[in-house]
């Protein structure tokens, strides 16, 4: 398809401003809404939304459908009816990041009670709107708020180690556990009500201001997922529904032992004669939620490194071929065209690259892979992108563009500098911004701490890292004017900023 020329920020809803631990759906959000608007770009990417498993990772998750209650803005259920304004009074301190602690500790049970006052106090208007949700999302909610009532009586045991007429789905524990458990189910339903309330209130606000949400999907889920549990025939287990294997990346010049993510993998052969319903789902169920998706370890749908379970390390792992060109047939047949971007970064070979080709999806340029010894001939380097480019400074897996310069020795400074015509490293996060803008890629995606030139202390996340991530917060949704106006004339300049 035909992608129109535009940019825009990369910035996770819990690294916005909020009144808690966590940023969320809140004024902020529809504060910084309006300030990509006012900075001439029309894309604001954010990471996958759904609830996270150990590590806080939002590609570590727990469901591919349902929504992580912990972006739910407190605020916004004040403005309600599902809190008073004085269950905000105890908020706990700031501490500049997100404090993960206390949103298990202090926002979750909050958001607990307010599911709860929801539930007793609903006005008939309130009634139709969440029965009519539960109706409509029948098809994944009722597996997952099964799911997480099972999780929080097994303490957070992973669904394995549950009993085994719960572990195995036998169908008078399942009939059992909804006579129960009536109330835990409604107030699971109820969380997943406000969550998908708020982001569709977001998503609106968006739109109205000329604004289409990058959304993105993680091409594999966790073994303790709801998913997994409710269809365990789409994964390669074991008759105890073990994983006989799990995915991951072979050796490279990163690890010596590659990665073991510990993800279990698909049995596409089975997805294949069921026309890939699951995935068609899936992905309809996104592009409801966000205009348009990237695809996160895009390779992995051509060949992907399959590990034996009990393996600690991914060195033995082999290739194994993927769904191809089969799975995108069937999504385009259910769907239509829809617009996707490829995450093809890693180790790509002529396969992948011809896949790419035959889809006709964009693939990611990120600036920072540019300038290594290789010369003029880095496909990272701007004057080798191709219109059908999302080109990045970096990515939420890079460091900051500030801190990546920091990091670098001094002839791959110097590489920088000449390339980017800059004297001092200082200038350098605008100038990359300004490379990325002028490239010739169709959409460009700059981080918000790029924007703001902020240093390695806002990064991300660090692949492989297990402490540490996902915590960087603005303090504000207040961009200095004039960082605003130049991202909006360079926007302008480079034909980028489309009228809101």
């Amino acid at each position: 398809m035909q992608w129109q020329r535009s940019s825009g920020i990369l910035l996770h809803p819990t690294s916005l401003p909020s009144h808690g631990p966590i940023g969320d759906f809140g004024p902020a959000a529809f504060e910084f809404v309006e300030w990509l608007a006012k900075a001439g770009q029309s894309i604001w990417q954010v990471l996958p939304l759904n609830p996270v498993g150990l590590g806080n990772s939002p590609y570590s998750a727990i469901s591919a459908f349902a929504g992580n209650p912990a972006h739910i803005s407190l605020e916004r259920l004040v403005d309600d009816g599902w809190l008073n304004r004085s269950d905000l009074a105890h908020t706990p301190k700031s501490t500049g990041k997100v404090d993960f602690r206390a949103v298990h500790e202090w926002k979750l049970p909050l958001l607990r009670k307010a599911a709860a006052t929801f539930l007793a106090g609903r006005s008939n208007t309130d009634k139709a709107l969440f029965k009519q949700f539960c109706r409509a999302q029948r098809s994944w909610l009722e597996d997952f708020v099964l799911f997480q009532s099972f999780r929080e009586q097994n303490q957070g045991a992973s669904w394995n180690q549950w009993p085994q007429g719960l572990a195995h789905r036998h169908t008078d524990e399942i009939a059992k556990a909804h006579q129960e458990h009536a109330q835990e189910l409604d107030i699971q339903r109820s969380l997943q009500f406000a969550f998908f309330m708020q982001w569709d209130a977001l998503h609106e606000h968006a739109k109205t201001h000329g604004i289409r949400i990058l959304g993105d999907i993680a091409i594999f889920l966790n073994y303790d997922s709801a998913d997994v549990w409710s269809n365990p025939t789409l994964y390669k287990l074991d008759a105890e529904l073990q994983p006989t294997v799990i995915a991951g990346v072979p050796p490279d010049s990163f690890s010596k032992t590659g990665q073991r993510w510990g993800n279990p993998v698909y049995r596409w052969d089975v997805m294949r004669e069921r026309g890939y319903d699951w995935w068609i789902e899936r992905m309809r169920w996104n592009f409801m939620l966000f205009d348009w998706l990237r695809l996160d370890h895009f390779r992995g749908f051509d060949q992907y490194w399959e590990i034996p379970a009990q393996d600690d390390t991914a060195i033995n792992g082999t290739w194994v071929d993927g769904p191809r060109d089969d799975l995108f047939q069937a999504l385009r047949s259910a769907l239509g065209e829809r617009p996707m971007i490829a995450e093809d970064l890693g180790t790509i070979n002529d396969s992948v690259r011809a896949l790419l080709d035959r889809l006709q999806l964009p693939g990611m340029k990120v600036l920072q892979f540019a300038f290594g010894e290789s010369g003029g001939s880095n496909p990272y380097l701007p004057h080798n992108h191709s219109q059908r480019s999302v080109v990045y400074t970096g990515t939420h897996d890079n460091d900051t563009t500030a801190g990546w310069w920091k990091t670098l020795d001094p002839p791959a400074q110097e590489r920088v500098k000449k390339y980017l015509a800059v004297k001092t490293g200082s200038d350098v996060p605008t100038a990359m911004i300004r490379a990325a803008m002028t490239s010739v890629g169709n959409i460009v995606i700059i981080p918000m701490q790029d924007v703001l030139e902020l240093g390695s202390e806002a990064r991300m996340n660090t692949p492989s890292h297990t402490d540490g991530n996902w915590g960087w917060r603005m303090l504000n949704t207040s961009v200095e004017t004039d960082i605003t106006q130049n991202l909006s004339e360079l926007a302008a300049f480079t034909g980028r900023n489309h009228a809101h």
